[in-house]
């Protein structure tokens, strides 16, 4: 049996009223359904005649169940859910007591308040029947007293059961939709944060990286050499790496960075040949299917920063094929390494293409990430 949808309304479930959880927004609500409670006063007027002990008991249950069902009104969608039952039991008691002291089955329509706090606090295939059940109990004691129906207020009890049935499901249905649009927005925030903070480590770590080893290489040319030349290349190389780091956060905050293989290749080329290490690099990527080339420019990206960071590699190798890429260096590796930032954000891009990434020691020594992706959504 499958398990159903906790966020789909049902009958079964208990009303759920989180969505009402702002005080300010029940004050009306409960201040127009409060007033309600004065259509009761007639019945007060006509026990008042009585002058019997049996009015006072009758006119201190209406009080309390009047006061009762504004108190309900208020905290009762926050109570636990054996206090709802006990609030909805005590309504009905404190509501039928008028009529069985003075032996009027009339007086049930009075429980139109504690069917509508049923319907409220009680799932609602409980307190639909409940409604229903109490009209049927009222038609059965008027055929069973003087055999005179009076059918305006049989209806009336089953009118409100019906009418604040449909109404609370309307509501606990709404109140679900506007929880799920908000979790959908908070689901679109976090998403876009995600992609930011990836796309950032992307950019930054790869072009840092990058500059450092420029900077370092530039450094020791002033330092062993008299010829300035070499290093104002360095150093006009690291003025167009900072401008273009720049436009790559802009274009990333904006959402319009888009990155190729082809060009992370390049820039693999120019990196590892300013750090001193030799690259093997494909000439052409061709073969590489055309929806897969950004994501695998970003595992090139991602595996030469690493050689560039945490490598002592003499030499790096990318090879790549129409549905995989492959970075290879020759780097001493000790223990186990452990996946970080980059890495684990390169295994989201590829879980979109319905790809999977490996990263570790490589067959014959040093480090090896290899991406594959095994299909493509349409």
């Amino acid at each position: 049996m499958s398990e159903r949808d906790p966020g789909r309304f049902s009958v079964r479930q208990w009303p759920d009223w989180s969505f009402w959880e702002d005080r300010r927004r029940r004050v009306a609500p409960v201040v127009v359904n409060g007033l309600a409670v004065l259509v009761l006063i007639p019945r007060v007027t006509t026990i008042v005649h009585e002058g019997t002990a049996r009015a006072v008991l009758a006119i201190a249950a209406i009080a309390v169940y009047s006061a009762g069902y504004v108190f309900t009104l208020w905290f009762g969608p926050s109570a636990p859910r054996r206090q709802r039952a006990v609030l909805v039991t005590a309504l009905f008691v404190l509501g039928v007591t008028p009529a069985l002291l003075f032996g009027s089955p009339g007086y049930l329509t009075d429980l139109t308040f504690a069917i509508a706090i049923g319907l409220m606090l009680l799932p609602l295939r409980y307190s639909v029947p409940l409604g229903f059940a109490t009209a049927a109990g009222q038609l059965a004691w008027m055929l069973a007293g003087t055999g005179q129906v009076s059918w305006s207020q049989v209806a009336t009890l089953g009118g409100v059961t019906a009418a604040v049935g449909t109404v609370f499901a309307l509501t606990f249905t709404t109140g679900h939709l506007e929880a799920a649009r908000a979790q959908i927005r908070r689901m679109a925030v976090d998403s876009e944060r995600e992609r930011v903070a990836r796309e950032l480590h992307d950019i930054l770590g790869h072009n840092l990286s990058t500059m450092a080893v420029k900077l370092g290489l530039a450094r020791r040319i002033l330092e062993s050499a008299a010829d300035t030349g070499p290093a104002l290349a360095e150093v006009r190389d690291l003025e167009t790496l900072c401008h273009q780091s720049l436009a790559d956060v802009r274009a990333t905050v904006s959402g319009y960075r888009e990155v190729s293989l082809a060009t992370e290749l390049s820039g693999a080329r120019l990196a590892l040949r300013a750090a001193g290490v030799q690259t093997e690099l494909p000439s052409s990527i061709d073969d590489v299917r055309p929806e897969l080339r950004g994501v695998f420019g970003y595992v090139v990206r991602e595996a030469v920063t690493n050689v560039l960071r945490h490598s002592d590699a003499g030499q790096c190798r990318v090879r790549v094929g129409p549905g995989w890429v492959e970075v290879t260096d020759d780097g001493t590796v000790v223990g186990e390494p452990a996946a970080g930032h980059g890495l684990t954000g390169l295994a989201e891009r590829l879980a979109a293409v319905s790809g999977h990434l490996e990263h570790g020691r490589g067959p014959g020594g040093g480090y090896r990430v290899f991406a594959r992706a095994e299909a493509v959504p349409a």
